[in-house]
C-alpha cells in the first residue's frame, strides 16, 4: 500500500515514432518503473506560432524551426495512443500520459485513463483545471514555477470541480532542463505537504538519480523521471533524461530505500535480535566474592555478555548479599 509510484516519463523523446515509443515502453518494464509517461497535445492548440522556444530547447534542435513547428512533429495521435495504450496493457507496465490542451484532455478520458497528470505550465490554466477536475479522477499535480500561493488556488479548483482531496498528490518540480542542484530546494515538497495535509511527490529533472532517492527518504509517494533510449538522440529532452541503465539504476535504489524506511516504530528487529546477548552487558564480579559478601562497585563491574542480571539493575543490586561464592567475571545472581 505504500509503495512509491515511479513514473518513467518517456515525455516525446519518441521523436515522434511509434516505434520508438514502443521500444521505451520495453525499456521502462525492464527498468522495473510502475508506469509509463507520454504526453498528449494537438500542437496548434498548445503552442502558437509566434511562442518562442525555451533556451535547453534551442540548444538541441534545429534553430531555424519554431517552437510550433519542433512540436508538431511529436505529436501522436488517437491510433498511436490506442496501440500504446494496448502495448503497455500487453506488457504489465500503467499507461499515462500528460493532457497539454482541452482537446486532450477529452481524448484521455475517452481511452479511459483513470490517473490525469497537469504538467507545471498549467497550474494557471484554470478553465483546463476545471475541466480536469470535473473528471473526477486520481491527478497528479506538477508545480514547477509555481508558489505555494498558485498550488492552493489550483488545488481549490480541482477540488471545488469534483476531484477528492485525497486522491490528488503534488509533485515538487524544478522546471529547468536540467534542474542545477542548487535551485532543486527538495524540502519544498516537506513544505508543501505540510501546508495542505496532501500526499506529495517529486518529478526529477536534475542529472543523475540521486534527488529522487532522496525525496523518496523524505516522504515522495510518486517519483517521475525522464528517460531516453539514447541521450545522443536528437529532440528537445533526451539530453536532460536518463539512460535505461540509469533508470533501472534510480529503480532499484529507490526499492532498496523504500524497504529501508520502515514503518517508523523503533524496536528490536528480526535480523539484530541474535545479537542482543553479544553486544549488550551483565553485572558480574570483578574479583572473588564470597558468599555473604555485600555487592558493591568495589567487587562487581558490567561485563560481555548479555545473559545476566542487565545493568540497569546495578543500583538494585549494590547492597544485596552474595547468596554464593562467585569467580573474577562470573555473571552475577540474586
Amino acid at each position: 500500500m505504500n509503495r512509491v509510484l515511479i513514473i518513467a516519463e518517456a515525455g516525446v523523446n519518441h521523436n515522434g515514432s511509434l516505434e520508438i515509443a514502443k521500444k521505451m515502453v520495453d525499456a521502462a518494464v525492464e527498468a522495473g518503473a510502475d508506469a509509463i509517461k507520454f504526453q498528449t497535445f494537438q500542437a496548434a492548440a498548445l503552442v502558437s506560432k509566434f511562442a518562442p522556444k525555451a533556451e535547453y530547447q534551442k540548444k538541441s534542435t534545429q534553430s531555424n524551426e519554431s517552437q510550433l513547428e519542433m512540436i508538431k512533429k511529436l505529436e501522436l495521435d488517437l491510433p498511436a495512443h490506442q496501440e500504446l495504450l494496448n502495448y503497455c496493457r500487453a506488457q504489465g507496465i500503467k499507461f499515462l500520459s500528460t493532457p497539454f490542451d482541452m482537446p486532450s484532455i477529452d481524448l484521455l478520458h475517452d481511452l479511459g485513463l483513470d490517473i490525469f497528470k497537469i504538467p507545471s505550465g498549467e497550474i494557471v490554466t484554470f478553465p483546463y483545471l476545471k475541466k480536469i477536475g470535473g473528471l473526477k479522477k486520481k491527478v497528479i499535480l506538477s508545480t514547477g514555477l509555481a508558489d505555494l500561493g498558485e498550488i492552493e488556488d489550483a488545488l481549490d479548483i480541482l477540488i471545488k470541480a469534483g476531484t477528492l482531496k485525497e486522491n490528488i498528490t503534488v509533485l515538487h518540480c524544478n522546471s529547468e532542463y536540467p534542474s542545477p542542484l542548487a535551485d532543486v530546494n527538495l524540502l519544498a515538497m516537506v513544505t508543501i505537504r505540510e501546508a495542505f495535509k496532501i500526499k506529495v511527490g517529486y518529478s526529477d529533472h536534475t542529472l543523475g538519480i540521486e534527488v529522487p532517492i532522496a525525496a523518496v527518504a523524505l516522504g515522495a509517494t510518486i517519483i517521475e523521471k525522464h528517460f531516453t533510449l539514447a541521450r545522443s538522440m536528437a529532440g528537445p529532452d533526451h539530453q536532460a533524461s536518463l539512460e535505461p541503465a540509469e533508470l533501472k539504476a534510480m529503480v532499484n535504489a529507490i526499492r532498496n530505500i523504500e524497504a529501508a524506511l520502515g514503518d517508523g516504530i523503533k524496536r528490536t528487529s528480526p535480523s539484530e535480535a541474535k545479537n542482543k546477548l553479544i553486544a549488550r552487558k551483565s553485572i558480574v564480579a570483578s574479583r572473588v566474592i564470597k558468599k555473604g559478601e555485600v555487592f558493591s562497585k568495589e567487587n562487581i563491574s558490567v561485563k560481555r555478555p548479555g545473559s545476566g542480571i542487565s545493568p540497569v539493575c546495578w543500583d538494585w543490586v549494590i547492597g544485596r548479599r552474595a547468596s554464593r561464592d562467585f569467580q573474577e567475571d562470573e555473571l552475577i545472581e540474586v
